[in-house]
């Protein structure tokens, strides 16, 4: 019933609950049907009795319904232990896909499992494959595991373990949406002096509901069971315009940046044209708003608002499906298995697309869709003239047939496994298994203006009255139909239907992994210490794994930047482990014991024209000591790695929007003009580049195949109380630090661009500007942002968990739960040598999410005499975080900005309960943010890493309460 440890250990037969305390094996173990050893995550001994060395946090499978969860990732995110990462609240650049990233290292730094094995390849996890209501508990390991499950387990490991084996029928269902009163009056009055729609009062959107069936049996006198499940997910779209938080995007409307005025992009509904030769070049004009063919100086009055038709929740429909399997051959003998089926179907949606600013268009004096007035400005006395000069153009259709971006996202995901375990001798079992698993993934972006097309589309000639493409006369392009920029609302419906060509890409990522090992526990053999009764326990094995990815992209898909790519990765390794009982029930011995673990591991890595090869190494020590039954203390050391994946390998290079400004932009630039040239400025441009749109500008991204592998050093120690004096309370504090030393990643582009300015050669030769205009955004003009081998990443900090359950007598019971995490520092060195920042406390650019110092959940669970129910609220603390940019780090201080300087600390409150209503089928219902808080309001571009909105939706409950009930009936 409880958040973390203790948690519950539930039958599936009778659901009767009994609570574990902390630190037990029970609370952080699972028992094995053929065995009866206890399995810990985080080890590969199986023993009666083991308890944990490293710190691990149970999620159990009744707090996903306390939560009304349909989304396993927004449960895990509640935990101070993660920030959330790709989730059904990003939009513009999501996959579709949800993950999870333990300690803000990355998501791609934390090992996901499934019943202990891993749950997709590396480079394509998706926790939408997880079938929510067959969870039966999640193990959270806080701390390198590499020894223990190979690569990828640098900050930690996450464990769903699933109902696998039911005897009956299990049908379970959850219905949910948000309730929202939009009362910000200083936001609404700011939409509304703007000219745009307010967010309506009162809002009920964003609809989900989540069928599951599931059907299990013995068989062959129960030496056999077979479990199967089903499930479908859908999930409804939720605007950005039915929020007070999202109705436009915020920009600052002061120098001091201090108030807010209603933004948007350049690339506007009217129609921008920056002049880049002719006798007016560097001027930026729009075009009239009354529809005439006249163009005026442009100003943020014709800033468009892309905000409304964002969506703020993805629409999503899921299908799962699966089988899992065993049968007792023999004693010695047991054969199992399983098949899992995945199909999920998201739409993204952002504002509609635009012949966008960046790319450089040729426009022909003679071109009869100009107006006299234009042509003259554009060409001078060429006007009339088959002259080209060249232009951006930001216009964006937004009237007749012009529709939103729509990203239709489809993953398809299959994972088979299969196995043999058995006794090889007494106390020695041994386990054979394959696993196969591969994600489809394919993308269609639709409502997207061609560039090229447009291109073709701006050169138009007079053919006996009838403006007509040039293209057309020659031939390159018969179908080419002219489109006229030159006024507001004056593109054609055929013109549309020429611009818009949807694109196409797909990609196949697979992974093989087979496993051999041996356990033993040689207590039986004499190979005991003198005083312990528990002689050593042994785990000896070899694993290989193969990942494969390919992706192919049409021809619109490589003209946006896109290439096709392939590579593959072969991993041979070699494991073992041991754990000794030094002490076992001494005086001020209790218990003493160490754990310790290798692997070895040899990859080769092939891409199209690139192989490589590299060997690591990883190892474990931990030292468990209770003096008394009553307390323990444990420790540990790990050496873990995380190899580069296919993706960070062999990905194409490519162009994509960033969060950034460019401080040599504008007519008053805010760099001078020495700093500026060092970044590719020429005298001529500077004053005259135009800025870049709604604060993104482009950079570079890509892989490299000459990447090595991440280090990682992780320490832990801590202490689990469980007095006897009141066997109901546990007690557990724990100090985790973790250094990734040659992290890879991409350099930040906001640091780039600042350290550039700040007059560093290095990060100014990662600036490629457009030759022309200088601008940083377009298809000629971008920073270098590409995968390296960089300097460091370090966390350190305390978790502590505590739980309690209190006789109230006749009024029954109160169980109370406290997970909580303190930060002590989230240290970053971006490349050897330059220093470092530290993000703990802050938010905004470079440190991305808020990081607060101190993060909470506490659970209080009223367990009702009177009948099967229960009453649980859910405290909610994320504390306060100061900007970045205000800080005097070198690294982080930017544009100082009053407004946004600090987040203040959020509490929420979620009221949840259960109750039965008949013999087996038990009624769930309960309300998130209770009291419908709503999230910080900020500026568009402080909230750059998986922010939406104005605000961080994964973060801050940004939509409102969420209202939920369910039903599961087991017969």
């Amino acid at each position: 019933m409880l958040l973390c440890s203790p948690a519950y250990a539930q039958s599936d037969d009778d659901n009767i609950q009994q609570a574990a305390p902390v630190g037990s094996a029970s609370a952080e173990t699972v028992t094995s049907d053929e065995t009866q050893d206890l399995i810990v995550t985080g080890t590969l001994i199986r023993r009666p009795n083991l308890e944990s060395n490293s710190p691990i946090t149970v999620v159990d499978n009744q707090e996903f319904q306390y939560q009304g969860s349909t989304a396993v990732e927004d449960t895990l995110n509640q935990l101070p232990q993660f920030t959330p990462d790709a989730n059904a609240n990003v939009s513009n650049g999501s996959d579709g896909t949800a993950n999870i990233n333990l300690r803000n290292l990355g998501s791609n730094r934390v090992l996901t499992l499934l019943d202990g094995k891993r749950l997709l390849p590396t480079q394509a996890i998706d926790l939408n494959f997880v079938p929510t209501s067959l969870i039966d508990r999640v193990d959270v390991l806080t701390g390198g595991a590499s020894a223990v499950y190979g690569a990828d387990a640098v900050s930690g490991v996450v464990n769903f373990v699933l109902k696998n084996n039911l005897n009956g029928v299990r049908l379970d269902s959850t219905f949910g949406f948000f309730q929202h009163t939009n009362d910000n009056d200083t936001l609404r009055d700011l939409v509304s002096s703007s000219g745009y729609d307010v967010a309506p009062k009162n809002v009920a959107d964003g609809a989900t509901y989540e069928i599951n069936a599931a059907i299990g049996t013995d068989f062959a006198d129960h030496r056999g069971n077979v479990t199967m499940f089903i499930g479908n997910r859908h999930s409804n779209p939720i605007l950005e315009s039915s929020r007070d938080v999202s109705a436009c995007a915020i920009d600052p409307n002061d120098d001091a940046n201090s108030t807010l005025r209603c933004g948007g992009s350049s690339n506007n509904q009217y129609g921008l044209f920056t002049l880049l030769s002719g006798p007016n070049q560097g001027q930026t004009l729009v075009n009239a708003k009354d529809g005439s063919k006249t163009w005026s100086t442009y100003d943020s009055s014709y800033a468009y608002n892309y905000a409304p038709t964002n969506y703020f929740q993805r629409s999503d429909n899921r299908y799962t499906a699966g089988a899992f399997a065993h049968y007792d051959v023999s004693d010695l003998v047991t054969l199992y298995g399983s098949a899992m089926f995945m199909e999920d179907h998201t739409w993204s949606q952002v504002a509609p697309s635009a012949i966008w600013q960046g790319t450089t268009f040729a426009i022909n004096c003679d071109n009869p869709l100009m107006s006299t007035s234009q042509a003259e400005t554009l060409c001078g006395d060429a006007a009339g003239t088959s002259t080209d000069e060249n232009v951006f153009i930001g216009y964006r259709p937004t009237a007749g047939s012009a529709l939103p971006r729509r990203d239709d996202l489809r993953h398809t995901d299959f994972r088979f496994t299969a196995g043999l375990r058995g006794t090889l001798a007494h106390d020695i079992t041994y386990d054979v298994s394959a696993l196969r698993s591969e994600v489809i993934f394919e993308e269609s972006y639709k409502n997207d203006i061609d560039q090229t097309r447009a291109a073709r589309a701006l050169q138009v000639v007079d053919v006996d009255g009838t403006p007509t493409c040039q293209s057309v006369i020659d031939g390159t392009d018969p179908d080419c139909v002219p489109v006229d920029v030159f006024g507001y609302g004056t593109i054609s419906e055929a013109a549309f239907n020429y611009l818009y060509v949807p694109s196409y890409t797909r990609s196949v990522n697979r992974e093989l992994v087979l496993n051999g090992s041996v356990n033993a526990d040689l207590t039986s053999y004499g190979i005991v210490t003198p005083w312990a009764s528990q002689g050593l326990g042994v785990a000896i094995g070899v694993e290989h794994r193969e990942e494969y990815l390919d992706f192919q992209a049409d021809e619109v898909a490589l003209s946006k930047g896109y290439e096709n790519s392939h590579g593959t990765i072969d991993v041979t390794e070699g494991f073992a482990e041991i754990d000794l009982p030094i002490i076992q029930d001494k005086p001020f011995a209790h218990m003493l014991g160490i754990d310790g673990g290798f692997r070895y591991s040899g990859y080769t890595n092939t891409g199209i024209d690139s192989k490589s090869h590299y060997e690591a190494s990883t190892y474990k020590l931990e030292l468990n000591y209770a003096p008394t039954s009553d307390i323990r203390f444990r420790a540990s050391y790990n050496r873990a790695i995380r190899a580069p994946n296919i993706a960070e390998l062999f990905q194409s290079q490519g162009l994509g929007n960033v969060s950034a400004s460019d401080p040599c932009a504008g007519s008053d630039p805010s760099a001078g003009l020495e700093a500026c040239e060092a970044s590719g400025v020429t005298a001529s441009q500077y004053g005259s580049i135009p800025e870049c749109p709604a604060q993104q500008c482009v950079e570079q991204y890509g892989g490299n195949p000459d990447l090595k592998p991440e280090k990682a050093d992780t320490y832990t120690i801590g202490a689990v109380i469980t007095p006897s004096f009141a066997p109901s309370l546990s007690l557990s504090a724990d100090y985790y630090d973790i250094k990734v030393n040659g992290y890879i990643a991409s350099i930040d582009a906001t640091l780039i661009i600042k350290q550039c300015i700040a007059g560093n050669s290095f990060f100014c030769s990662l600036f490629h500007r457009d030759p022309q205009s200088g601008v940083l955004f377009g298809t000629d003009g971008y920073v270098v942002a590409t995968t390296q081998n960089t300097g460091y990443l370090k966390t350190n900090g305390i978790d502590i968990n505590g739980s309690y359950t209190l006789d109230i007598g006749s009024a029954g019971k109160l169980n109370f739960n406290l997970v909580g995490s303190y930060l002590l520092h989230q240290t970053t060195e971006p490349l050897p040598g330059l220093g470092t920042y530290d993000c703990a406390g802050l938010y905004g650019p470079s440190c991305g999410q808020p990081n607060p110092h101190w993060r909470h959940t506490f659970r209080t669970t009223w367990q009702l005499p009177w009948a099967p129910a229960t009453l649980s609220i859910n405290w909610r603390h994320k504390g306060p975080v100061e900007l970045t940019n205000n800080q005097e780090n070198s690294l982080l201080a930017g544009t100082t900005y009053v407004y946004g300087a600090k987040i203040g600390a959020y509490d929420y409150f979620d009221l949840a309960g259960t109750v039965k209503l008949y013999d087996g089928i038990m009624m769930r219902a309960g309300i998130n943010n209770l009291f419908d808080r709503d999230p910080p309001a900020l500026y568009e571009g402080l909230n750059s890493v998986y922010g939406n909105g104005n605000t961080f939706p994964g973060f801050y409950d940004a939509l409102g309460r969420k209202i939920f009930v369910g039903v599961t009936a087991d017969f």
